[in-house]
């Protein structure tokens, strides 16, 4: 692999101080979002853009993203990309690092992340479709590692309020759906974002939707996916959306509903520098990034 360090003046390339990171899924809509973000920032450096996309090997990510020359070579070798990128900041010393920050797809989150902590990069993980059990594998891991780690269902600051506004409205409504829109390139269903919400209403330890009558679907999958607790997710997926969330509560005579709508990727680049910025300080991996503000 023959990644470098970003060469342009935006890339902060000429301090040792700043913050080396590595972009998985570097040619993706996210990816590219992110490493122009990082470009605009003059406390990070890119060191590495990793992507699997057919015939770019050893592109320079830059002009395959219309930013100028990096000196940043797409690579597909994931490992090779992280081994690089820990060497380069070897001898920096504790707390300084390198980040990888992760928007590729759920088959290959759950190695992504363990990959990163097991070369001492420090994960921010974007992509969603983590089981609970594999949350939980990678933060033993990432602890014995002393690495600290972040996975982020979603980095918008205000998903992040409505979430809280939703555990709170949870404590005075029985009744409750959530909804989540999404671009139909997304590959998994309910959102990381929509099932975090879920979790947090259900730390009451109440259960929603009591039945009212015996309810029958002439359609199967109709009335979404019921979880234990009783609160339902729909997904819908089409073109033309970004990334979008509703939750409604009901009650006799009024129903209350929070939503919130990203218009465009760039709402989510204040939280990912924000995770960048922190990830290194933590003592283990954290999930959400309520856990960073």
């Amino acid at each position: 692999m023959t990644s470098t360090a970003a060469s342009a003046p935006t890339a902060a390339s000429s301090s040792p101080a700043s913050i080396a990171v590595v972009v998985a899924g570097a040619l993706g809509r996210m990816g590219a979002e992110v490493i122009r973000a990082l470009l605009a920032s003059p406390d990070c450096r890119l060191v590495g853009a990793i992507d699997t996309t057919p015939g770019k090997e050893g592109a320079d990510v830059g002009l395959e993203l219309g930013l100028g020359e990096l000196e940043v070579a797409v690579t597909a070798d994931f490992e090779g990309c992280l081994c690089q990128a820990s060497q380069l900041v070897r001898q920096d010393g504790p707390g300084q690092g390198a980040v990888l920050v992760d928007f590729t797809h759920p088959k290959v989150v759950y190695e992504h992340t363990r990959g990163a902590i097991a070369y001492g990069v420090h994960p921010v993980i974007g992509t969603t479709g983590l089981s609970p059990e594999q949350l939980n594998d990678l933060a033993v891991f990432a602890g014995k590692a002393s690495i600290g780690g972040a996975v982020i269902p979603n980095f918008s600051v205000g998903m992040v309020l409505l979430q809280q506004a939703a555990a709170a409205a949870a404590r005075f409504y029985d009744f409750a759906e959530l909804t989540e829109l999404h671009h139909n390139r997304k590959a998994d269903a309910p959102s990381g974002t929509c099932i975090k919400t879920a979790e947090l209403m259900e730390e009451l330890g109440k259960r929603f939707n009591p039945l009212q009558v015996e309810e029958h679907e002439s359609l199967a999958g109709c009335r979404g996916g019921q979880r234990e607790s009783g609160l339902r997710l729909h997904a819908v997926r089409l073109p033309g959306l970004v990334a979008h969330q509703q939750v409604m509560f009901g009650a006799p005579g009024e129903t209350y509903t929070l939503r919130h709508d990203t218009i465009e990727r760039a709402a989510y680049m204040p939280g990912v520098l924000l995770a960048v910025r922190r990830v290194r300080s933590l003592p283990g991996l954290v999930y959400g990034l309520e856990r960073l503000l």
